[in-house]
């Protein structure tokens, strides 16, 4: 539902101009989605259906998406009711397979969201898309926050404006999440900043540093389990409401605290801090084998936690034709041998899960002045390239 627009203020910034969506009217007179529902129709009783829903299962795509050994696990699930709900969802999907033409019919529903930066925009190929996964990652004042307050308010705009005509998710894990910002980027393109903020669900993830060595497993686990929660309430709003066209949301927190703390934190990647080591209450000498095997397990364990993140919020955008923006830290990488190139001293949080989870990947860093430059790392249809953007008031905007 696009949000009621008022006259633009004298000296406001003009809106980013871009191609809309294709398809645009035509597209949103069939839903993107099946709701879960529809499996009543081919044979499946009401309370199968009620418990496919605490399991965050909403519509029938994500009945497709779920494994035989994850839907056993839904309590009162049998293998021979897993068995006739894979068969109707699948009659009602159809094959699993499909020509490149029914492909590239499908790709006409893709939404494209602009940045507020008609420069980086143009690298984008018109903005982020929907059924992905976006990443930006940089530095402090690069402007990744600010740009998930950007796409908040435009993708509320009319497509003609850059907008998609929807409502916004925003998992805010670092509370950050601030509404005279809002309201200031709404002023820019016109828009009742109420209005905006009516549009933006929120939600306050759990994200906190005070580790304690032998709790930090348990601690992991809570951050992911709060996180997955939030992103399953999600897939029951977005199942609900088919307004939703973007989700925000930095959603990797599990990989921040495992894998970036800092010696003086008490933990760092690839070793173990001395007052880490110390407050087990043994030598450090004799700890040097324990370590290690804490090490692998702590990375063990983040790897999975992360890739279970990433998985459901690739689910999520492909489910509900949404897009998905999450924002991202560096960290130094010392073994870095081409430090002469931008950026080449740093790299992104995450490692390979969220590299290959990530379909669009932007690396932001500091240019001169108040200059910002946003270098396209990976793109599946885009080749690599720079655009400059500036930050103000309003937002993501040209230099």
């Amino acid at each position: 539902m696009a949000p009621r627009r008022q006259a633009a203020p004298e000296g406001s910034m003009p809106p980013p101009s871009r191609p809309s969506s294709p398809g645009g009217e035509e597209i949103e007179e069939t839903p993107f989605f099946d709701n879960v529902d529809e499996l009543q129709q081919h044979g499946i009783n009401v309370q199968d259906i009620l418990k496919l829903k605490s399991a965050s299962i909403n519509t029938v795509s994500g009945v497709v998406m779920t494994t035989r050994r994850q839907l056993l696990k839904i309590k009162g699930m049998s293998e021979a009711k897993v068995e006739k709900i894979k068969e109707a969802a699948q009659k009602i999907t159809g094959s699993s397979f499909a020509t490149g033409i029914e492909v590239q019919d499908r790709r006409k529903r893709v939404l494209i969201i602009s940045t507020g930066s008609k420069s980086v925009d143009t690298i984008l190929g018109g903005g982020l898309m929907s059924q992905s996964i976006s990443e930006v990652y940089g530095e402090f004042r690069t402007g990744k926050t600010q740009l998930a307050h950007t796409m908040s308010v435009v993708t509320q705009l009319p497509p003609e404006m850059g907008g998609a005509s929807g409502k916004v998710a925003y998992i805010d894990t670092e509370g950050t999440f601030r509404p005279d910002r809002i309201r200031s980027i709404a002023e820019r393109f016109g828009v009742d900043g109420n209005m905006a903020l009516e549009n933006i669900l929120y939600a306050r993830a759990f994200n906190s540093e005070h580790q304690v060595a032998p709790l930090l497993y348990c601690y992991a686990a809570i951050v992911n389990m709060l996180q997955m929660e939030l992103i399953s309430e999600c897939s029951m709003r977005f199942a609900e409401d088919k307004d939703f066209r973007l989700l925000v949301g930095p959603a990797i927190s599990v990989a921040k605290i495992l894998f970036t703390q800092q010696p003086d934190r008490g933990l760092h990647y690839g070793s173990l801090s001395r007052r880490f080591l110390w407050s087990w209450g043994t030598q450090r000498k004799a700890t040097e084998g324990r370590s290690l095997s804490l090490r692998c397990r702590m990375l063990r364990l983040t790897t999975m936690q992360l890739a279970q993140v990433m998985s459901k919020l690739t689910k999520l955008s492909e489910e509900f034709n949404i897009a998905v923006l999450i924002t991202n830290q560096v960290q130094s990488d010392p073994g870095a041998t081409m430090t002469f190139v931008a950026g080449g001293a740093l790299k992104p949080i995450g490692g390979h899960i969220l590299s290959h989870s990530s379909a669009t990947r932007m690396f932001l860093r500091k240019g001169r002045a108040e200059e910002r430059v946003a270098k396209l790392v990976d793109s599946p249809d885009r080749p690599e390239s720079e655009a400059s953007y500036k930050l103000d008031e309003g937002g993501w905007t040209d230099v």
